[in-house]
């Protein structure tokens, strides 16, 4: 290829220079490109279909780019005091909390709990390649209708694969591209992030509204229903595709968040540090004062067990409980729970499971995470025992209404408010999880959805689009904020280099100077930041 001289505002490059990579390139022979590292596909198809739309509609489509020119100079703006802050931090120049890289990493990426417990599934690879697919074209029609709406043409458009890493550009004639006023070269550069910002608040939207949307065909927030249920899960031989959690500990779950709570609640206070405690405060801390009234003619039948280290062993088919007195005290919550001697020498027994879940409870830990009242009082025939639970162990009682037979297949959105008559319903079921709750949170898919017809792919349609537009949320997102940072080869670039012409009491050699400084530090803070982000994923 014949290497030419080009300029963009006083930056003189050649096209044969094959190291530079701006977002927008030009590639006179329309031929594929294959290598070790790097292959591409190019298309035209599309160049005389998007240039009749942007001419025929340029008077609205420079008014709508101008909009997103503020928004992008803001978002660069933005994100350029994020790096000095966060440039701040590692250099100690400043302190404080440095959570920057978790609130970068949990926006980017999601949940940041999700992320570091690595739960990416083959089904999330799929939304996560759609989603990038979808993002990326978004952001490059965003060039190609603004240089559209300025009179220039595209010459095509390329999808390439650098290494691993996935993408698409969009080429035009530079000589074209100089030949424009600074304002309009700022709208064709900042098209692609006011897209991708434009997208995010699309599927924000429609999150929001998708409950609205599906109202005809799905009951919303009236009890999380099991899509699927891992194989190695803890909960297999109980919860199947179809069932509906009502209650965990008595407390109503009405959706897929609260049940999310509920157990970060429940692995907080498992894993809580009581090395200074008593064995009874530490039951009572990890079990959030849950207590079950055992008759004294069933404390008789127990079996006895001595503690060995701090330890209690049971049978394997039995677990360990401690008495507490029933007594007008202060309970977990209360930081300054004082118990004396004998309480904490309370009576260690090892009960089933399934008999003592048919008794009543004692505590107050039931219907509620806190409570001012005490009601760990039992009737004279019986005493209050606290399970007993090691570190990161929870006691969880899990109610949920299955769909066969036939005659229970409506009860997933009933309320269960009377539990004596949530014990006699036998489409209302009820077991105890004894382990890690963190264990149930990532081997059990929940929806907060339920059919209102029986359809099993119907089932999956709400979760499906849920997660489709959450994944494009944060693709775009990312995206929006990747072409927005001041480093080279991304938009930020071209946005930066337009920019700094705009400080007319510099020299034309300052101006270059300060650009180059300003990208190579941004892109050196931003290599810094996302191993740091990496690090904190890991």
């Amino acid at each position: 290829m014949e290497g030419r001289r080009i300029r963009r505002f006083g930056r003189w490059r050649s096209n044969n220079h094959q190291s530079h990579l701006l977002p927008m390139r030009v590639y006179r022979p329309l031929s594929n490109s294959i290598s070790c590292w790097y292959c591409d596909f190019k298309s035209s198809i599309l160049n005389q279909p998007l240039f009749r739309f942007g001419r025929t509609y340029s008077r609205y489509l420079k008014a709508w780019f101008s909009m997103g020119v503020g928004f992008s100079l803001a978002v660069l703006s933005a994100v350029t005091m994020i790096l000095l802050y966060e440039i701040g931090q590692i250099l100690c120049l400043y302190y404080g909390n440095t959570q920057m890289s978790n609130v970068m990493s949990e926006y980017l990426f999601g949940s940041s709990s999700t992320i570091s417990g690595l739960t990416i599934s083959v089904a999330d690879v799929g939304y996560l390649c759609i989603s990038s697919i979808i993002s990326v074209s978004v952001h490059e029609l965003g060039h190609a209708l603004a240089a559209a709406s300025e009179g220039i043409q595209m010459e095509y458009i390329a999808v390439f694969l650098a290494v691993l890493f996935p993408g698409a550009l969009v080429a035009f004639n530079h000589e074209l591209l100089q030949a424009l006023s600074k304002v309009s070269a700022l709208r064709i550069y900042c098209a692609g992030v006011w897209h991708n910002a434009i997208l995010c608040a699309v599927c924000a939207w429609a999150l929001f509204i998708q409950p609205l949307i599906l109202y005809p065909f799905y009951i919303h927030d009236e009890g999380p229903m099991v899509l699927d249920v891992s194989p190695a899960s803890p909960l297999s031989g109980y919860l199947s595709p179809g069932d509906v959690i009502i209650s965990l500990d008595d407390i109503r779950i009405n959706n897929v968040r609260e049940w999310s709570q509920f157990i970060a609640v429940l692995t907080e206070r498992s894993y809580e540090n009581s090395q200074n405690h008593s064995l009874l405060e530490k039951s009572m801390k990890r079990s959030i004062g849950k207590g079950y009234c055992i008759p004294y003619s069933l404390v008789e039948e127990g079996k006895r067990v001595s503690l060995e280290g701090n330890e209690a062993s049971c049978p394997d088919e039995l677990s360990a409980f401690i008495t507490i007195p029933c007594l007008d005290q202060a309970m977990p919550h209360d930081d300054n729970l004082q118990v004396n001697h004998q309480r904490d020498r309370g009576e260690l027994r090892c009960f089933n499971a399934k008999d003592v879940l048919k008794l009543e409870k004692c505590g107050d830990g039931w219907g509620g995470l806190h409570s001012n009242r005490s009601s760990c009082l039992c009737s004279k025939e019986g005493t209050c025992f606290l399970p007993l639970l090691s570190t990161g162990e929870a006691w969880v009682e899990i109610t949920y209404s299955s769909p066969s037979p036939l005659q229970c297949s409506q009860l997933g959105t009933m309320r269960v408010d009377d539990d004596d008559n949530s014990r006699e319903n036998p489409c209302v079921k009820t077991f105890v999880f004894v382990g890690d709750v963190i264990s149930i949170k990532h081997s059990v898919l929940l929806t907060s959805y339920q059919p209102r017809w029986s359809a099993k792919f119907g089932a999956h349609l709400p979760h499906v689009l849920e997660k489709f537009l959450m994944f494009t949320f944060h693709v775009s997102l990312a995206l929006a904020l990747l072409n927005s940072l001041p480093v080279y080869f991304l938009d930020g670039e071209a946005i930066s280099e337009v920019i700094i012409h705009y400080f007319r009491f510099l020299s034309s050699r300052r101006r270059r100077t300060v650009l180059q400084y300003f990208l190579f530090g941004g892109t050196v803070a931003c290599i810094i930041i996302f191993i740091q982000v990496f690090l904190v994923l890991l």
